[in-house]
C-alpha cells in the first residue's frame, strides 16, 4: 500500500504542476504499481483509460483518476491533444443555414451565443473575462469576417471589432463600398486572452465547434480571416499569413481569402497597401471593380 500512495502521490503533484501527459515509459511504470485489479483498457490509437474494477479497494481519488487518464502512451516527443472536460457546444444541433429562414437562423445563434456565454472550457479565460464576445451582423451575410479574439473595448463592450482596430476596420469595410451591417463579424475565441496575448491552439481548439456553428448557421459565399490565427485555424495550415493571402481558399465550398489583421496595420503601416490589395481582389470577384 505504501507504493500505492507514492505512486498517488506522484501523479497529484504532476497535476498541480499543470502535466497532462507523460512519456510512454514514465505511464507504463506508474500504472505496473497499481493494484492488480487495474485494467487497462485502450480508447484510441495515441491514448489510454485507466479503470478499476468495482470490488477493488481502496478507491482512486479524482485527482489519481484524472491523471491516469491523461496518461499518453505515444513518443516522448508527442503530445496528445487535452482532454475537453466541459463540452456544452458538443450537445448543439446545427442545422445548415441555407435550410432556415432569416428568423431560424437568429434563433439558432442566440442558441450557441447561450452556452458561449457560460462556457468555461478554457479555466484562465472564463475567470479573467468580463463578458463574452460572441459575434454581430447579418445572419444572412455574404461575407464573414474572422478575427483573432476580443481586445479590452471588446470585453468590455461584448462586441467585436469596436476597439482601436475595429475602427480602422469600419474604415476598410466603408472603402470596399460595403457597411458593416451588412457583414457578419466574429473571432476566433469568444473571450479575451489576458493582456491580448495570442491565443494558443488549445483555446482554439476548444472554441471550434462555436465558430463552426456561427459559419453553418450564417453560411457565407465569402470568408476573410483577419490575421494568422483565424487564417491558420479555419484552414487548419502552419504558413505564415503572408503565405496565405493573396490567393483564395476553399473551406467546405466556401471561398476564403487571407489577410493582415488591422492591429497589425496600427503598428507596421506599410502592410495596409496588401490589404487594400486583398480587398480589391475579393471586391473583384464579387463583380466590384475598386480604384
Amino acid at each position: 500500500m505504501s507504493q500505492q500512495r507514492a505512486v498517488r502521490q506522484q501523479l497529484e503533484d504532476l497535476q498541480r504542476a499543470g502535466v497532462t501527459h507523460v512519456p510512454a515509459d514514465v505511464a507504463q511504470k506508474l500504472l505496473a504499481a497499481l493494484p492488480r485489479k487495474t485494467v487497462v483498457t485502450p480508447t484510441t490509437a495515441r491514448a489510454t483509460t485507466v479503470t478499476r474494477n468495482a470490488s477493488s479497494t481502496p478507491p482512486q481519488t479524482a485527482a489519481v483518476r484524472r491523471a491516469a487518464t491523461a496518461a499518453s502512451f505515444t513518443r516522448p516527443t508527442e503530445v496528445a491533444p487535452v482532454p475537453v472536460v466541459n463540452a456544452p457546444a458538443s450537445t448543439m444541433t446545427i442545422r445548415a443555414g441555407c435550410t432556415l429562414t432569416r428568423d431560424e437562423r437568429i434563433a439558432q445563434l442566440r442558441d450557441v451565443a447561450s452556452r458561449v456565454s457560460v462556457c468555461a472550457r478554457c479555466e484562465e479565460l472564463a475567470r479573467t473575462r468580463t463578458q463574452t464576445v460572441f459575434g454581430v451582423g447579418n445572419p444572412e451575410a455574404a461575407i464573414m469576417l474572422i478575427g483573432e479574439a476580443p481586445g479590452a473595448e471588446e470585453d468590455r463592450r461584448g462586441e467585436p471589432f469596436v476597439g482601436e482596430a475595429g475602427q480602422l476596420l469600419n474604415k476598410i469595410i466603408v472603402a470596399c463600398q460595403l457597411t458593416r451591417e451588412e457583414l457578419y463579424i466574429c473571432n476566433v475565441l469568444r473571450c479575451r486572452p489576458p493582456g491580448n496575448r495570442t491565443p494558443t491552439p488549445i483555446e482554439a481548439q476548444h472554441c471550434r465547434e462555436y465558430l463552426d456553428a456561427q459559419i453553418a448557421t450564417v453560411n457565407p459565399q465569402w470568408i476573410v480571416c483577419l490575421g494568422a490565427v483565424a487564417a491558420q485555424t479555419l484552414l487548419n495550415s502552419k504558413l505564415a499569413i503572408g503565405k496565405l493571402r493573396g490567393v483564395f481558399h476553399d473551406y467546405k465550398g466556401i471561398k476564403v481569402l487571407c489577410t493582415y489583421h488591422p492591429s497589425y496595420l496600427l503598428r507596421y503601416e506599410p502592410a495596409k497597401k496588401d490589404v487594400w490589395a486583398d480587398m480589391k481582389m475579393l471586391r473583384a470577384a464579387q463583380g466590384v471593380v475598386l480604384k
